[in-house]
């Protein structure tokens, strides 16, 4: 059963502006996150995408960033680079209180040179 769907899209121009503050990186994304960021070539479009992808995932929760951060949302990728959602124990609690459990996450990103852009269901098995 979904329990939830949520979208999000950016400029990847305002990425580009944001992370010239350091605490941006380390307040939003992981640090598996910005190793990937770095092992891909340091491509702006990366981070825009895993940020669409986190505020996707807030929306499919049907919460947005309440009572949790962004760093509680991790997008790793397999080796083909499809990725995936790892919440963190502090979301998994949170899910668990609203009688989320037995979930699974679906992502899609996608980005072209000016938007980035990430798709996400939670599905309750």
């Amino acid at each position: 059963m979904i329990y939830g769907i949520g979208t999000d899209i950016i400029e990847i121009s305002r990425i580009e502006k944001a992370i010239q503050k350091k605490s941006f990186i380390q307040n939003i994304f992981t640090k598996n996150e910005i190793e990937y960021f770095y092992n891909k070539g340091s491509h702006v479009e990366t981070l825009a995408a895993t940020f669409c992808a986190k505020e996707a995932t807030a929306k499919a929760i049907g919460t947005g960033f309440r009572k949790f951060s962004p760093i509680d949302i991790e997008i790793i990728h397999n080796e083909n680079h499809k990725p995936f959602i790892n919440i963190s124990s502090k979301l998994q609690y949170i899910l668990k209180q609203m009688n989320i459990s037995n979930y699974q996450f679906y992502i899609s990103v996608s980005h072209c040179q000016t938007y980035a852009t990430a798709f996400v269901i939670l599905n309750c098995i």
